[in-house]
């Protein structure tokens, strides 16, 4: 298993790493982009600071809840608060969210290759952005669903409509009782489609979304292939940065890219295949139009 010790964090200059990087998106048979929160933040989209304030002042006053990611794991007392909660933080972050502009960018960049996208995102940004959903794997789920609480059955339902009326008619950080969503199987309270522990549902669009991911790696298995992962951190290095690297040390053709702002490594084994560069995705994805 790798680990940081066996990484090195620079692989060349600022500049000959960005004019490297745009040479490699041009002439790479197939680029598989791995992305993580990192991507948006650099949109502008945190879950913290001025952007929490704004949405969130009032559930930090009352439960101390400091940012959205903690506000996520919060025990609330009762569903009336945890879907006031669930409900703002949907709809800010994937329905009333603008396109991020390093997304769009992104896009231009490899909307002629042959491309695919795994991302432990949630926020739907590569749909909106235009990416070809049939090219995108969102392994750790999506805000815009919703699931049996209980894991009952492998289904998910689209929650826009009710996402909407919930934070529409909440008051006093709460929802009405008849808001509280049910799962229309079992009749358990539903949650959100998220991989948090083993009760995530894979449902048949996550099967099919594995299976064109698998394909794709398989098919590009000895290709001049570009491995460009932006934004991933140390969190869950299992689901693309380790495979990635590994991807990288099997395929002689390959070159991993590592764009990140103050997490950027590589390992020795691949530091001559390997550009890495640190500093803010979207500013270094602009430079490579």
């Amino acid at each position: 298993m790798y680990s940081r010790t066996q990484t090195t964090k620079f692989t060349g200059s600022f500049s000959d790493n960005i004019n490297r990087l745009s040479n490699e998106i041009r002439t790479a048979d197939a680029v598989l982009i791995g992305a993580g929160a990192g991507l948006s933040a650099s949109s502008g989209f945190t879950y913290s600071g001025e952007r929490f304030e704004k949405y969130f002042s009032d559930f930090r006053e009352k439960y101390g809840i400091t940012d959205m990611y903690s506000g996520g794991f919060y025990p609330f007392e009762t569903l009336k608060e945890y879907w006031a909660w669930w409900s703002r933080h949907i709809l800010i972050n994937r329905y009333d969210a603008p396109v991020g502009k390093p997304y769009s960018d992104l896009l231009k960049l490899v909307e002629s290759k042959d491309y695919f996208v795994l991302t432990t995102n949630v926020d739907h940004q590569f749909q909106k952005a235009g990416f070809d959903k049939k090219r995108l794997f969102y392994t750790q789920g999506d805000y815009g669903l919703w699931q049996c609480g209980k894991a009952c059955h492998n289904k998910t339902y689209d929650n826009e409509a009710a996402v909407r009326k919930m934070t529409a008619l909440q008051k006093d950080m709460k929802i009405s009782d008849e808001l509280i969503p049910k799962c229309p199987v079992c009749g358990a309270p539903m949650t959100m489609n998220l991989r948090c522990d083993d009760l995530f549902v894979q449902d048949e669009g996550w099967y099919a979304a594995a299976k064109r991911y698998e394909d794709f790696v398989s098919k590009h298995s000895n290709s001049h292939i570009l491995l460009l992962e932006l934004g991933v951190g140390f969190n869950t290095p299992v689901i693309i940065k380790y495979p990635f690297w590994q991807m990288t040390v099997q395929n002689p053709n390959a070159v991993y890219a590592c764009v990140n702002l103050g997490e950027c490594y590589c390992p020795a084994e691949i530091q001559n295949r390997a550009i890495c560069i640190d500093g803010d995705i979207g500013e270094i994805i602009e430079k490579c139009l």
